[in-house]
């Protein structure tokens, strides 16, 4: 046995003996409403003859039901299942602080923290603390519709286990698309040109990036005739973004060797030998930096793109003020009807790298955990894996159907075979984040492509992304690998946070700088200087183990 699979063995039952004694000394705890323990895991037949109570820590969206119990998809649940959850539930906006100070007291511990959304870092500090249990034998033998997910998809399976092979959470899946169609491969960069301004202007879509620029400067010479035409109330801006956010990485992705800088938190990347590199050092992304100082001080790029926020950036879209914008979706600044995705343009190449970890589409490795405290943790996650159910995952990711007020995410209807089937509902004027966040309940969950068409309905808004990164993006994905999501120890997990804190800060600004002030030998050399003294070898050389490790496996 490894020392650090004994010391979590060992810190566990200590958390187990310190939660014992104050149960049985002060007759209370976040544990004390569940008789969990009075089951026979093995020997499950839903719903339960008589009813059993758990305890679960929830979060909430602010402004919707704050009491999960009065939610229709825990209502159904209860019933299918004769299981009562006493919940303890946090607002959102306050998740972060209470949920940590939650799980440092064994009195405000529960059975479960059902949306926890924990990152590494939480879930190795907790497992060394002996606050939560490992749940690879609950999943092999008291969850069998996860466990399907698993052996279908092993890859899953891998991206949960630490390196003792022990999955100390439960995952939230979903997948919208597969490898280099997945809905996440192109993020928050995805570039959006008006193609009402091209055809009032005459102009071609550009395919090059000196195509692009000729487009940028009409926008820009012609903007009066613009205002006029559509009734345009400010400042024509023929492209806005907002620099390491709403990022315009994906039009500078041709120059050089193609690999472009498209992952803003780690800016890395793999080459098709298998290589890890740092994607803001190489002489590709000078050059494409380089290229956009160029657009900016031709004034073509808006001048707030390095300070700007979301809302700012909205209220000018929204004005219907720009010329190219990016986005995940261009709902979200403007509109889908006047704007049109603009494929990777050609510079040196042509090339879209895909996000690191978009190949196994959506994916949260700490979305639920069993607390040290919980009784009977087969028992729970036996009720747990009840939202891994084909018709259960689509509701408690988006909603459900049949409430009693005036919207529904789903109808519920039958596919092809005649079978129950949920089908995305109109929404008319509602909002669909708001009628989700009222109905959903999140948690751990897994939505496959197969259940498509079979189970539920593709959501409009993300068959749409579809359909643009096929149509618009995958052909000119032509590498063969992202990083992928891989979970590291402690140790380099602490290394890796220690280097990337000041590295990754240091790569954005500088980016910012040469995007305003441009780029000189001395700049860049001194550049890569810093970087080195960062790091850079040390952060790339673990990146490179685990992704190794990875495929080893």
């Amino acid at each position: 046995m490894k020392k650090r699979n004994a010391k979590r063995i060992v810190a566990a039952a200590l958390a187990m003996t310190m939660a014992s004694s104050m149960f049985v000394g002060c007759g209370k705890g976040g544990n004390g409403a569940s008789n969990a323990d009075k089951v026979d895991a093995s020997n499950i037949t839903w719903p339960l003859a008589e009813q059993v109570t758990i305890t679960g820590t929830i979060s909430y969206p602010v402004g919707t039901e704050e009491n999960p119990n009065n939610r229709t998809i825990f209502k159904r649940l209860e019933e299918e299942t004769n299981v009562h959850v006493d919940w303890t539930a946090i607002s959102s906006d306050q998740w972060g602080d209470k949920i940590s100070l939650n799980m440092s007291n064994v009195n405000t511990l529960t059975d479960m923290v059902f949306n926890a959304g924990f990152g590494d870092n939480d879930l190795i500090r907790y497992a060394d603390q002996g606050v939560i249990v490992p749940v690879e034998e609950y999943i092999d033998n008291n969850m069998p519709n996860l466990k399907a997910v698993f052996d279908k998809y092993p890859e899953y399976r891998t991206m949960c286990e630490d390196e003792d092979g022990h999955i100390w959470a439960l995952p939230w899946i979903e997948q919208l698309g597969s490898e280099k169609t997945a809905i996440q491969t192109v993020g928050n960069n995805m570039t959006f040109i008006n193609q009402k301004w091209l055809d009032f202007l005459g102009l071609e879509t550009p395919t090059t990036v000196d195509e692009f620029e000729q487009v940028l400067l009409a926008f820009q010479e012609h903007a009066s005739e613009l205002q006029k035409e559509f009734g345009i109330d400010g400042d024509i801006i023929p492209m806005s973004c907002i620099v390491n956010d709403q990022d315009p990485n994906l039009l500078t992705n041709g120059f050089g060797d193609g690999i472009g800088d498209v992952d803003m938190g780690q800016h890395i990347a793999v080459t098709d030998d298998k290589k890890v590199i740092c994607t803001a050092t190489t002489d590709g992304f000078r050059k494409g930096t380089e290229w956009l100082h160029k657009l900016y001080a031709e004034g073509l790029i808006d001048p707030e793109c390095f300070t700007q926020d979301w809302a700012t950036y909205v209220a000018k879209g929204k004005s219907h003020r720009y010329g190219v914008c990016f986005s995940w979706d261009v709902a979200n600044i403007d509109n889908i009807t006047d704007y049109v995705p603009l494929k990777a343009l050609k510079a040196d190449t042509v090339n879209v790298t895909p996000q690191n970890g978009s190949f196994t589409s959506g994916f949260d490795r700490g979305r639920c955990v069993i607390t040290s405290v919980c009784k009977n943790p087969a028992f729970v996650c036996a009720w747990l894996d009840k939202m891994y159910d084909p018709f259960q995952s689509p509701q408690n990711n988006w909603g459900t159907y049949g409430e009693d007020d005036d919207f529904d995410i789903f109808e519920l209807g039958e596919n092809a075979d005649g079978e129950k089937m949920l089908k995305h509902a109109p929404l008319g004027d509602a909002s669909p984040v708001e009628v989700r966040e009222a109905e959903c309940v999140g948690g751990p969950l897994a939505i496959l492509d197969e259940y498509y068409g079979k189970y539920v309905t593709c959501p409009d808004d993300a068959q749409y992304r579809l359909d643009w990164i096929k149509d618009y993006y995958t052909d000119d994905m032509h590498g063969k690998y992202v990083y992928p999501r891989v979970f590291m120890n402690s140790e380099d997990t602490e290394k890796l946070s220690a280097i990337q804190a000041d590295l990754v800060s240091y790569l954005n600004s500088s980016k910012a700088e040469f995007i305003r002030d441009g780029i000189t030998d001395d700049s860049w050399n001194a550049y890569l200087k810093q970087v080195d003294d960062y790091g850079v070898a040390e952060y790339l050389d673990i990146y490179q183990k685990y992704f190794d490790d990875f495929y080893a496996n």
